[in-house]
């Protein structure tokens, strides 16, 4: 083999190695940074259950949520909900491959229910942040 082949070898592989990091910064997105570009304010919980978690996020009496399973694949039912106290829930639910929501409900002062599920696992707050 003579050196001009020994070299484009060489350049194939950098190149291939390269690509590939960069796609593995570039995959799924974390639940962190994806949930705070879909919703505004603070992140003031994370409740997570057996098959994956829901952040949720408040901000001028606005309390928003999104769930988000352990392994990101095929698509499999999700679902989250927020409850104001003395409203009605505000629910999101399919078959997704990624997250169920963003939801946002307009909470002001009064205390939330979270609820969310990915497959069979599930979470249910109870009344938070009052």
């Amino acid at each position: 083999m003579d050196m001009g082949a020994i070299r484009r070898r060489l350049a194939l592989g950098t190149a291939v190695l390269t690509v590939s990091g960069l796609l593995a910064l570039a995959g799924p997105g974390t639940g962190d940074a994806e949930a705070a570009a879909l919703c505004a304010g603070r992140k003031m919980r994370t409740l997570t259950f057996s098959t994956g978690y829901v952040e949720v996020f408040k901000k001028r009496g606005y309390v928003c949520a999104v769930t988000y399973p352990k392994r990101v694949g095929a698509r499999k039912h999700m679902k989250v909900s927020v409850q104001a106290r003395g409203s009605r829930p505000v629910v999101d639910k399919g078959r997704y491959k990624r997250r169920a929501g963003p939801v946002t409900v307009h909470a002001g002062g009064r205390c939330v229910w979270i609820r969310a599920a990915v497959g069979s696992g599930s979470v249910s707050s109870g009344w938070i942040l009052c």
